[in-house]
């Protein structure tokens, strides 16, 4: 174990460890505790990390004030958000323990010890904790089997009713399993059925299945999800997953891309944009890609073109038309709603042929003038 905590400490900044350092030591007698994510990713070698701090039996207020940090206090959560010398964030919050009174509503906190508030967590590898003590010293603590389950690989719930207290743990899982490598604990994979029965009222999942679209490879965290048997929650991920081939060979593919893709797959897309809160910009992005207006290339409208109409050739444009001597003005248009109405029709399947479709749509102009 002190080796571990060793670890997460090498991945911290020297300025992050000199600031918990110095705000365990106002947080007498208890101390703090870097929690969750950071101390997981710092244990995989990732970086940077997001900085979560939790205050077991502390005022979160009156610590985050004598940091001598900018910071926002939210009353309604009992949590602060300090500002850091880099631009970076910290949030601090209460220890606290949770109950769910109603499967997949929200649950009702109480303070809590640091042990509390790892096991209302989602996951083992989630409920790690680095602890500073008051008197500078330092060490992991682990109370769920986090750091074997980490080290094998495994993403475990921590009870047998976790998905069905928050079903929105099952599509966090599947963007940790897809995004760090870990294959689900038989668990998990048994608790699947009780999360899907509760998804149509639980709005966290909806909002879940959104972030999951800014996930590095939301095509892989998608097939994580049908490789759980939890598929009907989305589309067929093939779209998704094509886009994320694309982004591992370099090519910068937006969020917005992402999304209109899984509309386009989707049997009603309207519904699974109001479902996702997706707004309207998706579907008008489709509609774009879908369209014979011309886009360059490296526009969104461009890329998820290519990966619906891959057999679209690329229209020709007034600036085409100019260069066969057409002058500015109506007969451009003319020429271009001609064009139109042959695609539109399926008579026009290449570039070349718009192009011959064009010089005899102008000699039939000319020979009628």
């Amino acid at each position: 174990m002190k080796g571990a905590a060793e670890r997460v400490w090498a991945r911290l900044q020297p300025e992050d460890f000199l600031w918990l350092s110095a705000l365990a030591a106002r947080a007498a007698p208890e101390g703090i505790a870097l929690v969750g994510g950071a101390v997981r990713d710092a244990l995989l070698g990732h970086t940077p990390l997001d900085l979560d701090v939790v205050v077991p039996g502390g005022n979160v207020e009156a610590l985050a004030r004598a940091s001598g940090r900018p910071f926002v206090f939210h009353p309604a959560y009992g949590n602060a958000t300090l500002g850091l010398p880099d631009g970076r964030a910290a949030d601090l919050v209460q220890a606290r323990r949770e109950h769910y009174p109603v499967p997949g509503g929200n649950p009702v906190p109480a303070p809590g010890t640091l042990d509390d508030d790892l096991r209302r967590r989602d996951f083992s590898v989630n409920a790690l904790a680095l602890h500073f003590s008051p008197r500078g010293q330092v060490t992991l603590r682990d109370v769920t089997g986090g750091l074997n389950d980490l080290e094998a690989g495994v993403l475990r719930p921590l009870h047998d009713r976790s998905f069905q207290d928050d079903p929105s743990r099952l599509v966090r899982g599947a963007r940790l399993g897809a995004r760090l490598g870990l294959r689900a604990h038989p668990e998990l994979l048994a608790q699947v059925p009780a999360a899907l029965a509760l998804a149509p009222q639980t709005p966290r999942l909806w909002a879940e299945l959104k972030l999951l679209l800014q996930e590095p490879r939301p095509g892989r965290a998608a097939q994580v999800l049908r490789d759980w048997d939890a598929g009907a929650l989305l589309p067929d991920p093939t779209l998704l997953l094509a886009l994320d081939h694309w982004r591992d060979e370099g090519q910068s593919i937006p969020e917005a891309v992402y999304a209109a893709a899984l509309l386009h797959a989707a049997p009603d897309p309207a519904a699974l944009a109001r479902r996702l809160g997706l707004g309207e910009r998706p579907g008008a992005l489709l509609a774009r890609a879908l369209s014979d207006t011309f886009f360059p290339p490296g526009t969104p409208e461009r890329t998820l073109r290519a990966l619906l109409r891959p057999e679209a050739h690329e229209a020709l444009t007034g600036k085409d038309v100019l260069a066969l001597g057409v002058p500015p003005g109506r007969a451009v248009g003319e020429a271009l709603a001609h064009l139109a109405a042959l695609r539109r029709a399926g008579q026009l399947r290449s570039t070349d042929e718009e192009r011959a479709a064009l010089k005899a749509f102008l000699a039939t102009k000319a020979q009628g003038s």
